[in-house]
């Protein structure tokens, strides 16, 4: 096994892949905080879907389709929070209406591009197949990222926790709001190059959906977030090298592991710390 991972490591896509897990294992992690904490997961999975009408009409008009990917992500998650603080509609229902437009514009604009195109690597993700333009684009995401959580993290923190009593002490809970889904409409383009499009959600709600059973503080939670997060992409990537597996499944099925072992723990530890309440 050790051999083989040595072997690995020779490889320099597999090096690119090893680093770009890592550094979004961090940030997917950060992000899935805020994500579990607001019960997001739904506008996760909605802004990942949504970018298929964008990454297919980059391949029809010969752009990066990344590019217009995530221009669609964000256009998709600034519209459904912008009709939500509205009024007109529940989140929700905005999100479930822009992406089932998307995947329709998507897969109708597939039928006018003539080229090959890997339709399986944009749905399922191959992080081996990582260029170095991607890493240096996870690079830049991540130092956005990073920088909006650190700058805005308690005002963040007391938004999602209360958000009549965040705007009543003056916060700006509607930039908090739009600054928190653009940002996890960047970190979800930039997850779709592992997991694809149908699984990069996980990414963003695996990660803290463990730290929760294991952490009594939000400190510890975010610290057992980013440990399961990038010990799920990690453990994900040697079994899909090792074993030929389809890189994004593989690290889903990690995290969900994980998240498994986590629940029984904080089951087992319910039940022992009733019992001895009762003696």
């Amino acid at each position: 096994m050790l051999s083989a991972l040595a072997s690995a490591l020779s490889y320099e896509f597999f090096q690119r892949a090893l680093l770009v897990s890592l550094i979004l294992g961090i940030i997917c992690s950060l992000a899935s905080f805020f994500v579990v904490t607001k019960q997001l997961a739904f506008i996760g999975s909605g802004i990942a879907h949504s970018a298929f009408g964008g990454i297919a009409l980059g391949l029809v008009a010969g752009i990066n389709p990344t590019l217009t990917g995530g221009l669609f992500a964000v256009f998709a998650a600034a519209v459904s929070g912008w009709l939500s603080q509205k009024g007109h509609i529940h989140e929700d229902t905005a999100i479930g209406i822009l992406f089932s437009a998307s995947m329709a514009l998507g897969i109708a604009l597939l039928g006018f591009y003539h080229g090959y195109v890997d339709v399986f690597g944009y749905l399922f993700g191959n992080i081996l197949a990582v260029s170095k333009t991607d890493l240096y684009l996870v690079v830049a995401v991540a130092t956005l990222a990073v920088s909006f959580f650190a700058l805005f993290f308690r005002y963040l923190l007391a938004w999602c926790f209360d958000p009549e009593q965040a705007e009543a002490c003056g916060l700006p809970s509607r930039f908090l709001h739009f600054s928190l889904l653009i940002v996890l409409a960047i970190c979800v383009i930039v997850a779709v190059k592992i997991a694809g499009i149908i699984l990069a959600s996980a990414l963003l709600v695996l990660p803290a959906a463990t730290g929760r059973q294991l952490a009594p503080t939000y400190q510890k939670m975010i610290l057992y977030s980013v440990l399961a997060g990038v010990g799920a992409n990690l453990i994900g990537l040697w079994l899909s090298f090792a074993f030929n597996l389809a890189s994004g499944a593989s690290m889903v099925l990690a995290g969900s592991a994980g998240f498994a072992l986590s629940l029984v723990w904080s089951h087992t530890r319910s039940q022992r710390s009733s019992a001895g309440d009762k003696l």
